[in-house]
């Protein structure tokens, strides 16, 4: 599976933005065969928020919550990221990762498709 990132930028505190993962998939598999997951850092094992393909299953770290929500497009092989309340700390460049359902959460685990990452800043 092929990831692209994109919506990135720089933001006031306090601001949003709405970061966008495409995945290519390989064919005869879809989204929902993947989890999927944001990351502040590149080859990590603890997302910013994930979710699983075929559960009503949803992560999001600490720090996060409350502020930030994650969604998947299925018909457009897309997975959201929307980030409310932006603050300095969420500076970053963010990642999104992908791994194919195994029966495990989505947090903790090896992800193995990265795709290049898209900037966040949050300064006035």
């Amino acid at each position: 599976v092929q990831l692209q990132a994109s919506g990135g930028g720089l933001v006031q505190p306090g601001g949003s933005l709405r970061l966008s993962c495409v995945a290519t998939v390989a064919p005869g598999f879809t989204l929902n065969d993947y989890i999927i997951g944001w990351f502040k850092a590149p080859k990590g094992r603890d997302p910013v928020s994930c979710l699983k393909g075929r559960e009503d299953w949803i992560y999001y770290a600490n720090s996060v919550k409350g502020r930030f929500t994650i969604s998947r497009d299925n018909a457009k092989n897309t997975v959201y990221l929307q980030m409310n309340n932006l603050q300095p700390a969420d500076t970053a460049v963010y990642y999104c990762a992908a791994v194919l359902e195994g029966g495990y959460g989505c947090n903790g685990i090896v992800y193995d498709y990265w795709g290049r990452g898209t900037q966040v800043t949050v300064s006035s």
